[in-house]
């Protein structure tokens, strides 16, 4: 097991054992002190849970090289885990949205004034957890895990609007239909959080090409080896943390093919070594009809 896989893995168990640890607060807090605003909050923590389990499980099919089957790797089911990720996000907002929605046309019995500690620990501990997962994401490149420490902020944000909620309640009981109304930006907080998960997970499967500025350096790099007269047809895609180039490259019409083929190897070589996560690249040889 080499040790990306390895750190990703460390950071994931750490998230479900702070995930595990704060359902139950949230859900016991919640319950007995009679706040749907945190027991929304609960259900989101319960939705972390579900996303380390898809990292843990995911990383082990992901990682595997390269086969007969998948000649160009697995890293596609990276992609689909980042998908379900952001799908498992979407759904559970809806159903707390629709919750919240449903109990606002009833009276709302004040909730407990003791119920904020569980919102404000986990404000706390997600938003470490947070920082710590995205720079195990970042050192390994991973935009699955990187999704997942996104969870955990999104986590920490929607603690929010418990928070405030609790707190105000306690404060004036008049003020207990904010309950179901935290739990409600709850449920929209997670939505947006989703979509920003889901949007570039959604680009890749459907081919979507490298950002303009990393074709435009790929070009420069390609340009800038000797021997290369001029490039075009310059195309990109993403395959989990890497990217895939195919390019033609235009050279003197008169030399041998073994020069050529150097030339090539010469552009691949600098693509790898110096391109914006490029993993993977494929050269053809054209002559300069000039």
């Amino acid at each position: 097991m080499n040790t990306a896989v390895q750190k990703a893995q460390q950071i994931t168990w750490v998230g479900f054992a702070v995930n595990l640890l704060l359902a139950g607060l949230k859900f016991t807090f919640g319950f007995f002190g009679r706040s749907q605003a945190v027991l929304a909050d609960a259900v989101h923590t319960l939705s972390d849970m579900v996303t380390d389990l898809f990292i843990l499980i995911g990383i082990k099919f992901w990682s595997a090289p390269a086969d007969k089957c998948h000649p160009y790797g697995h890293q596609r089911i990276e992609t689909i885990c980042t998908v379900g990720i952001a799908s498992l996000l979407a759904f559970a907002s809806m159903g707390i949205g629709w919750d919240a929605v449903q109990r606002m046309s009833h009276p709302v019995c004040p909730p407990l004034s003791f119920v904020f500690i569980a919102p404000l620990i986990s404000i706390i501990v997600k938003e470490i957890l947070f920082r710590r997962t995205r720079a195990v994401g970042r050192r390994i490149n991973s935009p699955a895990v990187i999704a997942n420490a996104w969870h955990h902020r999104s986590d920490a944000i929607s603690s929010i609007p418990p928070l405030v909620a609790v707190v105000a309640a306690a404060m004036n009981p008049k003020w207990a239909f904010l309950d179901p109304v935290g739990a409600l930006i709850v449920a929209l907080l997670i939505l947006k959080v989703a979509w920003e998960i889901a949007a570039p997970a959604l680009a890749e499967l459907t081919e979507k090409a490298a950002a303009p500025e990393e074709i435009q350096e790929i070009e420069a790099l390609a340009l800038a080896v000797s021997g290369v007269h001029s490039i075009h047809r310059v195309r990109t895609r993403r395959l989990g943390a890497g990217t895939f180039v195919d390019l033609h490259v235009v050279v003197d019409g008169g030399i041998s093919v073994y020069a050529g083929h150097e030339i090539a190897n010469a552009v691949q070589l600098r693509l790898l070594n110096e391109g914006p996560a490029v993993v993977d690249v494929t050269v053809h040889i054209e002559p300069d009809e000039k």
